[in-house]
């Protein structure tokens, strides 16, 4: 699958989908994995990160998230839910994940989704929110329905799953096309967030993009914040900048140390995106005129100067 140059989803900025709504979020990360030999297929690391971690981190705005698995430790808090019999498949899996949630809008995700962002759920949820469909989902590179990917009205999820076990008696084996088929939606081509990672061929390419040229320090810096339990958008090149004045006016060690420094400094000021670009900004400003000092002249004074 070509991942190259796609769209990253709708930039639009309201995760609500309504003025003051709120959203929950139900992953699906009980699957066989078959296709996987039976791998632990959330836990598979893909850029030092869990799957599923990557899939929460992507939709951490929600207010309520029901992962809907056996429990297992995640990077942040989530509720756990179970179908009946566990293996029931995707509707049975959406309906009890559905029971622990209260919002109007539900984002509906799989926990094999190695480039899926906040900006592509807030796209998915901005979306639904201006418009009148049950829900909008991404496609993938061929065109196809990606509905676990996916932004949802939750009263109108609801009432086709209650149609549906009405007509078949449960939900147990009946496909996810079955409740998608049912319902208006609106969709948005977005080949690289709907990439999904079904066999281990789908893992070394989702492992080789993140570390090309274009991608790495991203997701690079992304895994330290998840792994640190920060939350905070900085500007790197801001500190980039900062790191390379550093190393190249005072010496080379001083780039890391000086960064350090300057995240020190900023956690004690409060250490919002405002106090790392002051902190950055004198540092950045210390170096240039310590640098600047190795080209000054010094002014003659010899005796007969002048």
């Amino acid at each position: 699958m070509d991942l190259a140059g796609a769209p990253s989803g709708d930039p639009a900025r309201d995760p609500s989908g309504g003025p003051g709504a709120g959203y929950d979020a139900v992953v699906l990360a009980g699957g066989a994995a078959r296709r996987l030999g039976g791998a632990d297929k959330p836990g598979v690391r893909v850029g030092g990160r869990a799957l599923l971690d990557r899939v929460l981190a992507a939709c951490a705005d929600a207010r309520t998230t029901v992962v809907v698995a056996a429990p297992r430790p995640t990077a942040r808090p989530v509720i756990w839910a179970r179908e009946e019999p566990p293996g029931g498949g995707p509707l049975a899996a959406l309906d009890a994940g559905l029971r622990h949630t209260t919002a109007g809008h539900v984002v509906l995700l799989s926990a094999d989704l190695p480039f899926l962002g906040r900006r592509t759920v807030e796209g998915l949820l901005a979306s639904l929110g201006r418009g009148s469909a049950d829900g909008v989902v991404l496609t993938d590179s061929d065109g196809r329905d990606q509905p676990l990917v996916a932004a949802y009205r939750t009263a109108s999820l609801r009432r086709e799953l209650t149609a549906l076990t009405g007509r078949h008696g449960a939900l147990t084996g009946l496909p996810l096309r079955r409740l998608t088929g049912a319902l208006r939606l609106t969709r948005i081509p977005d080949p690289v967030a709907s990439f999904d990672c079904d066999t281990w061929d789908d893992i070394a390419t989702a492992r080789a993009r993140i570390r090309e040229h274009g991608h790495v320090l991203d997701e690079w810096i992304s895994a330290v914040k998840d792994e640190l339990g920060i939350d905070l958008d900085v500007d790197t090149d801001v500190l980039l900048d900062l790191a390379r004045d550093a190393a190249h006016g005072v010496a080379r060690p001083a780039a890391p140390l000086t960064t350090f420094l300057v995240g020190y400094a900023a956690a004690r000021a409060g250490g919002d995106r405002e106090a790392v670009a002051e902190a950055a900004r004198k540092a950045a400003a210390l170096a240039r005129r310590w640098a600047d000092e190795d080209t000054e002249n010094a002014p003659d004074t010899r005796p007969d100067a002048g």
